[in-house]
C-alpha cells in the first residue's frame, strides 16, 4: 500500500489530493463522509480543501474527485483543509499509518457545547493491518487508533482529544482467518496503536511548528 500524489485544479491553483488503490480490494472500517462502515473498498482518497469549505454534499464531491483520478468502484473518501501531500507515515511490526494533522480547532470530545470553534482543524488517519480482522476487532481497531491520537495530542501538550471533523480508516485483509481483538493490548492493536501515535505524533509536532494550512498558501 503506497500512496500516490496528484493535484486538480480549482480556480487556476493546483489542490492536492492523495490517494491510494487497492488490489486486491481490502475490507475497511471508516467514518469518512464517502464509503463509511464497514466493507469491501477499492481506493481510499484524501483530499485537500479550502478552510472555507461549505458543501454540504461533501460524499458527492469526493465521488466526483474519485472519478477524475480513474478510482471505480467502492472506495473511501476524506477530506481536510491540511495539504495532503504533507502526510506522515508511521510503521510498527506490519502496521501502517498515514496522517495528515491539523490542529487549529482542537478540542476535548467532552466539552460544552459553546465551547466548540467557530472554524474547523481535520485529523485524518489511514492505517492498515496485514491481518484479517473481525467485525467486532475492527470496531475496536478505531477506538485504538482514537485513544492513541488522543494520546499524541496530550503529549503534544494539547489539552484536546481531536478535533470536530476527524475521520478514520482501518484496513485490512479481506479474507483468512479473522483475529477476534483490536484493542491496545491486543497483537495487531498494540501495533496499529504504535502506528497511529508515531504519525500524528510527528505530524502534529510539524503542525504546532507552523505549517501553514494550504489555503493560505501562495502560488
Amino acid at each position: 500500500m503506497r500512496p500516490t500524489a496528484s493535484t486538480r485544479d480549482e480556480d487556476g491553483r493546483a489542490v492536492p489530493l492523495l490517494f491510494w488503490r487497492l488490489d486486491p480490494p481490502l475490507l475497511a472500517i471508516s467514518s469518512a463522509p464517502l464509503g463509511g462502515g464497514i466493507g469491501e473498498r477499492r481506493w481510499v482518497l484524501n483530499a485537500t480543501v479550502p478552510m472555507s469549505y461549505s458543501r454540504n454534499d461533501p460524499d458527492v464531491h469526493l465521488g466526483e474527485l474519485a472519478r477524475g483520478l480513474g478510482l471505480d468502484g467502492p472506495g473511501v473518501g476524506l477530506l481536510t483543509g491540511v495539504d495532503v501531500a504533507d502526510r506522515v507515515r508511521h510503521a510498527d511490526g506490519g502496521a501502517v499509518a498515514w496522517a495528515t494533522v491539523g490542529l487549529s480547532a482542537a478540542i476535548l470530545a467532552a466539552a460544552p457545547a459553546e465551547a466548540a470553534p467557530a472554524h474547523f482543524g481535520t485529523i485524518n488517519i489511514v492505517a492498515s493491518v496485514p491481518a484479517r480482522l473481525s467485525e467486532a476487532a475492527l470496531v475496536n481497531a478505531v477506538a485504538t487508533a482514537t485513544e492513541a491520537k488522543a494520546q499524541a495530542l496530550i503529549e503534544l501538550g494539547l489539552t484536546a482529544t481531536g478535533t470536530m471533523t476527524d475521520a478514520v480508516c482501518v484496513l485490512c485483509p479481506a479474507g483468512g482467518p479473522a483475529e477476534p481483538y483490536g484493542g491496545p493490548r491486543s497483537t495487531w492493536g498494540a501495533r496499529l496503536a504504535r502506528a497511529v501515535h508515531g504519525a500524528v505524533l510527528a505530524g502534529g509536532t510539524a503542525c504546532l511548528a507552523g505549517a501553514v494550512p494550504w489555503s493560505q498558501r501562495r502560488g
